[in-house]
């Protein structure tokens, strides 16, 4: 019977962690840590994202600060509240909601984040750092997946891992931490031709392509490890990007969906968060 990756479990554990530490934080320095959340427009779904987070900052004893910008803000408007924040001591995170509205330059504006606050691993600075192995705060999904894998004691040196996906903030990063963690490294994508025989040499199958079901079961090798970053709403609740149908017969661990990977990318941010104030505070 395949181990289920239970990230909503381990998601819980590492918040009882993170309020003591919090309360630290407090005790030694009188001030509590912040994160600044930053929503450009009024798409519904980021507003969700945003609450969570938010709602995430209380239960470990966190504060947020929550602004909010017009659908028509200019890229020099959002850069000027970025600069805001990253000169506010009382700011220890900053997270630039994505996307932003399309007359928006994304990519400046996460870059504008300094590198102490990019708690959500967005800037170009951060991402060349994980990759060379000098600190910095890697992008919540892939840094939650490699800590669900630690986690759970998941043997990474020397296995032949598989990303199917290529993407700034999961795809790319994903395949740098593995890379870092010694894995044998393929990273595939929508384009890739012969993908069912990329799937099925692969001891880990990391599902980042963001097409529901893109990945068939069949495809996997028995006893592989099978990480699952996508979420598709559906009738039933939802689906990833991989057939987990029966997937408890062919892997030998799998991450659900939901209840895998999504609960650990709030809690990184969370955790991050607290690993910025805390470095800011000497500790």
């Amino acid at each position: 019977m395949a181990t289920i990756l239970d990230g909503k479990a381990l998601a819980k554990s590492v918040e009882s962690d993170l309020l003591a530490r919090v309360e630290a934080l407090k005790q030694k320095t009188g001030r509590t840590p912040i994160l600044a959340t930053i929503l450009v427009g009024d798409d519904p779904a980021s507003a969700t994202y945003v609450r969570m987070k938010g709602n995430a900052c209380r239960r470990v004893g966190m504060d947020s600060i929550r602004v909010e910008m017009p659908e028509q803000t200019t890229t020099d408007e959002l850069l000027a509240k970025i600069d805001e924040l990253n000169a506010n001591p009382d700011v220890h995170g900053i997270l630039l909601q994505h996307p932003v509205p399309s007359q928006i330059d994304e990519r400046a504006c996460f870059d504008r984040i300094s590198l102490s606050k990019d708690v959500d691993g967005v800037t170009c600075l951060g991402f060349g750092r994980m990759a060379m192995g000098e600190p910095a705060y890697g992008s919540c999904t892939p840094q939650g997946i490699m800590h669900l894998l630690n986690d759970y004691g998941i043997e990474l040196q020397g296995k032949h891992a598989v990303v199917v996906g290529r993407s700034a903030i999961l795809g790319k990063p994903m395949a740098m931490m593995l890379l870092n963690a010694n894995c044998t490294v393929t990273i595939c994508h929508s384009r890739t031709q012969n993908l069912p025989e990329h799937v099925a040499s692969a001891d880990i199958v990391v599902g980042a392509v963001g097409v529901p079901e893109l990945i068939k079961k069949d495809w996997i090798k028995p006893g592989a490890i099978v990480v699952d970053a996508g979420f598709h709403p559906t009738d039933e609740g939802g689906c990833g990007d991989i057939e987990l149908d029966g997937i408890d017969a062919i892997a030998s661990a799998y991450t659900p969906v939901p209840g895998g990977v999504g609960p650990m990318t709030i809690n990184t941010l969370i955790r991050q968060t607290v690993e910025a104030a805390e470095k800011e505070a000497g500790l």
